[in-house]
């Protein structure tokens, strides 16, 4: 499988789950992802965004790495074939799945050992 890096820093902002977020976050063209649950809603975005939300809570400086997809439902253990090398070089990550693939934000600051963690577990890595 290849991952590659998606351009920019992201952050990962928290809401309550009665907050109204505002269009204005989609209106880029970078990655954006709302979940939303009883407890919270949560949205990863570019970190030049999440200003303009007002978030209850913030916490920046991550990478977006993206497995390259479309990846068909049926395939097992793909998220975890990026997870378990990432922690088993403490590499924290937060997982984003879509309708075509998976993404991990990684810490800005451990992109490259973890991308260097990513090739030496069969990964291939995009570079730009």
């Amino acid at each position: 499988m290849t991952v590659s890096v998606v351009p920019g820093i992201y952050s990962i902002a928290r809401f309550s789950p009665r907050t109204d977020i505002p269009r204005a976050v989609f209106s880029g063209k970078g990655f954006v992802s709302v979940t939303r649950t009883a407890e919270e809603i949560s949205v990863v975005c570019e970190t030049v965004s999440v200003g303009a939300l007002r978030p209850d809570s913030v916490d920046g400086g991550w990478a977006l790495v993206k497995i390259e997809g479309p990846l068909d439902f049926s395939l097992t253990g793909v998220l975890e074939s990026l997870a378990a090398p990432l922690a088993k070089a403490s590499i924290s990550i937060f997982a984003v799945s879509t309708f075509d693939t998976d993404y991990v934000l990684v810490r800005e600051t451990e992109r490259d050992r973890a991308l260097a963690e990513l090739s030496s577990a069969g990964f291939t890595v995009a570079r730009d």
